[in-house]
């Protein structure tokens, strides 16, 4: 039996049926005028040639379909409607039906009211606003509908494209007349009737004898031409309003709609739109202002640009232009339209900025409130070092006098000042001044070098009740919940056989060397158990890609949560950078600003990022905002940061609320042992719980030994190093570059001691012993003359750089140190060789600057108050300059300048890992030549004292974290297990 044969799938072909033409019935009709109290319909009629011209009423067009009659080929009525083009199934052309439906759908809410028996067969095109209408009739022929008047004495015509231009010319008595003007395809159209087709069109209507032309055109009306429209007879300004016409009007009118003068008629330049400023002082040295565009007739328009037809674009950007350009000339207070200023700000305000508004053509200043006179400080401070008692006898004594313009200026608030990173500082009598001044760049030097330096440490000033229920917590932490939450958890590793291998994150674009490999490995073995570590590598051995490989392993492995990096200000977009490199799939969010200038909280952020990343700074700033969200880690980068646990920023750090704490830092130890606990009470909270007993324990027999024993040496020392050693083995992985980075080349290390010259040695010795008769009366109570005994010490280490660094009556006297760098300089320069200088103190870098000046010698500078950081940065990499004057604290870290093959360290500095850190700018991975490395030490003077200092530190550094290559061979059960022994 046979099935079915595949012809049966498809019926035969039929022919084509015929399909009935359409057309779009026009038809010019008048609607009757309204009579009061009529209510029926007002009739609706075609016009008629004779009709036009004598009878009353509205005109209107009307659009009806018309289909073509099967036996004579004229256009009828028939049983097309508009119902019928839009149902299925009609005889009619699709396409044309199709056209037709479409341009119902565009006007059918618009039909016209008639005395038609059915209504739905007109639509009136007057009330169509849709601006698809006109494309949408220019495509009618295409689709096969004919345009066909209903009246055989009318004509259409379907124009491309109308202009109207209002003119004005001279009226009645001495008045104005504003008339419209057609032009329709080109040719004017004035005599005629025209009609608007809502905003977006025209039609015109001419009779000639027995004929009505009717034309379409699009266009955009405004509304002041669509009014004028519908006067076409004028409109008619008396005499007496024409100036005000002219003035409040025709400004407006003519940035509406097209306005010329008609002969005889002169019209004036629009007056240029006018900035208003206006600014409100209020007590407590505040003000409130705000810019807004005044308008003649208007009013007043917000300063932002927008799209108000009544706003002269143009001309308000060309005000604006001038006022930001006066704004930003005259301070560097960011400009903004509108804003709330007080204290300093308000003084720079009033005092610089308002004065340049004033002047600046097209703006006019509003003054509210008392405008208190605010006068700005411009002599150089003058600072004075002395031993007057601080009248608080509950805090430290500074003992430092500042001079502006002869006036004293408070220390206190000039400290909090120049500490909080302050622009300016407002006095109480209405003066004020800049605080970026060379003269208070060195004083802040000094108080920022005071906190951070262990050994003469004083930081901004706390109380001496402060520090003692500091020490209350300390002794307390042996039963703080963070301590006991992590032995809780470290007692996960006392079954642990050691770190095993775990394969790098799939998403990893870099091919981890083998050190960086073990790094990861470690770092995954401590997320995995939820403990914290210190990565502690050498500089520039790969510390931040080791722990973005972690982040990527946490987040392939499940982790939900975002990651928190805290970096310094200048190596935050180096994260960023990084990440895009490594893992350009993962999302990296920097919070670069205070909430205030942010647009969305830090949760906000969180919530659609991997990583944010953000700096000491705005974690010390924005505590708050930062601990209220849950982190999976805590990543504090360049970690010698937070070594101090009296500090605000220590304490925003252990606030965090992350399951895991990881610092990176080559230098987990500076100055002493106190700043390796204040880092793992970060990292490993439960390791050394108490500050006290770490003191008693380590500490005092380490660094303090009095007895021979508990000297360098010493047994019993040496039998505490040990122990300290193995108990922070399991949490601190360090690899020096001599262990693991075996191809870069040899570091040679020289020092060049400098014989100052006859003059600079009597002045020193001279200044020497006046200091010592100082310090030693004062070494007896030195925690309260902390500062004194460290402001003595860097007057004589400036005094050994050069003594108009102290005294500018000293400026006959030269620079030996200058001098030699010079003749280095000179050579290194001449044989092609680029090289890094280094100094603790900008001025001493202004000395340089001016004598590489006057040598010729080409050079760039990055410090403090470097704002385009990462410029200067690229001039030196690209070989615009041979020399790179760099300040320790603006260059110490974050930094690769493998370009350069000397360095040269001006002044020595207490700790070796600082300068460390200087050196390895260059002496890093990528570095393909010998690096050259001088230190230039004054003899006989306290840099050689400073040297001697730096071995000791150098030995204890050693002597904890490098010794016998112990943090870089694998973990072992028994280094684990010993974690839990006393």
């Amino acid at each position: 039996m046979s099935g079915p044969s595949w012809r049966d799938l498809l019926p035969d072909p039929a022919p084509a049926p015929t399909r009935t033409p359409l057309a779009l019935g026009v038809e010019l009709r008048r609607r009757s005028p309204f009579r009061a109290g009529e209510w029926a319909p007002r009739r609706v009629d075609a016009v008629t040639p004779r009709g036009l011209a004598t009878g009353r009423g509205e005109l209107l067009v009307g659009l009806r379909p018309l289909m073509a009659s099967a036996s004579t080929g004229e256009w009828v009525k028939g049983d097309v409607s508009w119902d019928a083009v839009r149902r299925p199934g009609t005889p009619f052309d699709p396409v044309a039906a199709r056209w037709l439906a479409e341009l119902y759908s565009i006007a059918h809410d618009v039909r016209a009211l008639g005395s038609f028996t059915d209504t739905s067969e007109w639509i009136t095109l007057d009330t169509v606003e849709s601006a698809l209408l006109w494309p949408h009739l220019a495509r009618g022929t295409a689709a096969g509908v004919a345009f066909v008047p209903t009246k055989p004495y009318l004509s259409i015509d379907l124009a491309t494209s109308a202009t109207i231009v209002l003119e004005i010319g001279p009226g009645p008595r001495r008045g104005l007349s504003l008339r419209p003007r057609t032009t329709v395809d080109g040719e004017q159209r004035d005599a005629d009737i025209v009609r608007p087709v809502a905003q977006t069109g025209v039609y015109v209507v001419a009779a000639a004898a027995d004929r009505i032309s009717l034309t379409l055109a699009p266009v955009a009306l405004s509304d002041p031409t669509l009014a004028a429209l519908h006067q076409p007879e004028g409109i008619e300004i008396p005499a007496a309003e024409a100036s005000e016409f002219l003035r409040d009007a025709y400004p407006r009118l003519a940035r509406r709609a097209v306005v010329t003068a008609a002969e005889g008629v002169r019209l004036p330049d629009p007056p240029p739109p006018q900035l208003v400023v206006a600014a409100r002082f209020g007590s407590g040295d505040a003000v409130q202002y705000a810019m807004e565009w005044e308008y003649p007739g208007v009013g007043r328009l917000p300063y932002a640009t927008g799209s108000d037809p009544d706003r002269d674009a143009a001309g308000e950007s060309a005000v604006r232009a001038r006022v930001e350009r006066a704004w930003t000339g005259a301070s560097d207070l960011p400009f903004s339209a509108v804003g709330t200023l007080r204290g300093a700000d308000t003084a720079e305000f009033s005092a610089r900025i308002l004065p340049v508004l004033e002047r600046a053509r097209g703006v006019r200043v509003e003054i509210q409130g008392r405008r208190r006179p605010y006068e700005e400080l411009s002599g150089a401070p003058e600072i004075t070092i002395t031993t007057v008692d601080s009248p608080d006898p509950d805090w430290f004594d500074l003992g430092v006098i500042v001079r502006i313009d002869g006036r004293s200026i408070p220390f206190t608030p000039l400290f909090t000042a120049l500490a909080q990173r302050r622009k300016r500082m407002l006095l109480s009598d209405g003066r004020y001044f800049s605080l970026a001044h060379p003269a208070l760049d060195r004083l802040r030097d000094l108080i920022d070098e005071a906190g951070d330096v262990a050994e003469w440490e004083t930081g901004p000033r706390i109380s001496r009740y402060q520090i003692a229920m500091w020490a209350d917590f300390e002794d307390l932490a042996d039963v703080s919940e963070p301590a006991v939450a992590w032995r809780a958890t470290a007692a996960g590793l006392r079954d642990a056989d050691g770190v095993e291998a775990t394969d790098p994150p799939r998403a990893l674009r870099a091919e981890l060397r083998p050190y960086q490999r073990a790094g990861f490995d470690w770092l995954s073995f401590l997320w995995r158990h939820r403990l914290g570590g210190v990565l502690a590598d050498d500089m520039g051995l790969g510390k931040t890609l080791q722990l973005l490989a972690l982040i990527a392993h946490a987040r392939e492995t499940g982790e939900t949560r975002p990651f928190l990096v805290v970096a310094p200000t200048s190596v935050v977009s180096t994260w960023r950078t990084e990440a895009a490199r490594f893992l350009p799939d993962l999302r990296v969010a920097a919070v670069d600003a205070t909430r205030r200038r942010r647009d969305e909280t830090v949760a906000d952020a969180a919530a659609r990022a991997d990583v944010i990343v953000t700096s000491y700074a705005l974690l010390r700033l924005a505590e708050d905002e930062f601990a209220a969200v849950g982190w999976a880690g805590l990543v504090l980068d360049e970690a010698q940061f937070v070594k101090n646990p009296r500090t605000r920023l220590h304490r925003a750090a252990a606030a965090m609320r992350a399951d895991v704490t990881y610092a990176v830092t080559g230098t987990p130890l500076e100055n002493g042992l106190a700043e390796l606990w204040a880092i793992l009470s970060l990292t490993s909270p439960g390791l050394f719980p108490s500050a006290r007993r770490f003191r008693e324990e380590y500490i005092g027999p380490i660094e303090h030994g009095k007895v021979p024993e508990n000297q360098e040496g010493g047994p019993f020392r040496a039998g505490r190093v040990a122990r300290l050693r193995h108990r922070i083995r399991p949490f601190v992985l360090r690899r020096t570059k001599e262990q693991v980075a075996t191809e870069l080349p040899p570091r040679q290390e020289q020092e060049l001691v400098v014989e100052l010259a006859p003059a600079h040695r009597l002045l020193y010795d001279t200044i020497l012993q006046r200091e010592r008769q100082k310090i030693l009366g004062l070494l007896d109570d030195l925690d309260r003359q902390r500062f004194i005994v460290f402001r003595s010490l860097t007057l004589l280490r400036l005094l050994s750089l050069a003594p108009v660094l102290i005294d500018p009556e000293q400026a006959h006297i030269p620079s030996a140190k200058l001098d030699a760098l010079l003749e280095q300089l000179d050579e290194v320069v001449a044989e092609g060789h680029r090289a890094l200088v280094f100094s603790q103190f900008t001025s001493f870098l202004d000395l340089a600057e001016r004598r590489l000046d006057d040598a010729g010698i080409r050079f760039v500078r990055l410090d403090g108050s470097t704002r385009r950081r990462d410029d200067v940065i690229d001039a030196f990499r690209a070989g615009d300059a041979p020399v790179f004057l760099i300040s320790l604290k603006a260059g110490g870290f974050g930094l690769t300048l493998t370009e350069a093959d000397y360095v040269f360290l001006l002044d020595p500095w207490w700790n070796p890992a600082a300068e460390a850190q200087a050196v390895d700018r260059t002496h890093r991975i990528g570095q393909t030549r010998r690096v050259m490395v001088y230190r230039m030490i004054a003899e006989g003077t306290i840099e050689q004292k400073v040297m001697a200092l730096q071995g000791r530190k150098a030995r204890l550094f050693r002597s904890v974290m490098d010794d016998d290559d112990l943090f870089a061979r694998s973990l072992t059960a028994d280094d684990l297990r010993g974690l839990f022994e006393e």
